[in-house]
């Protein structure tokens, strides 16, 4: 009786280590100024984190995302950059602290993210 208990016992704890060291782990995101000076460095789809800097008027598939840092930037002299995503689903709001998965895609001289996926953090309340 005790020999099956230890089995049963050395059988869980195996069973839960497994579990734990083969379950796929959640996506780094990469921040804004980390990709931005080279999107096209970037190959295959990534995670970014940043905040929704603005939401295009006349493209309701596109929405630029800017560094989380840039929110303690109050001086006229930042130099923050703006990455274009085009996502075909319902977009986040002004202030929106995102990660977006996707890829970049070659646009014009530039690049845009192509996101699959958004995922709303919180909001930072910007503008208001």
């Amino acid at each position: 009786m005790k020999k099956l208990l230890l089995v049963g016992v050395a059988l869980a704890i195996g069973i839960t280590v497994g579990i734990t060291a083969f379950r796929p782990a959640a996506a780094t995101a990469l921040n804004v100024n980390e990709v931005g000076s080279d999107p096209g460095a970037f190959v295959g789809t990534i995670t970014l984190a940043g905040v929704t800097a603005g939401l295009a008027p006349n493209d309701k598939t596109l929405f630029g995302i800017m560094d989380l840092k840039e929110l303690q930037c109050n001086s006229a002299n930042c130099n923050k950059i703006i990455l274009p995503v085009r996502y075909k689903g319902e977009l986040p709001s002004l202030g929106d602290e995102v990660r977006v998965t996707g890829t970049f895609v070659p646009a014009g001289k530039g690049y845009f993210f192509a996101s699959e996926q958004v995922e709303v953090v919180r909001n930072h309340k910007l503008g208001g």
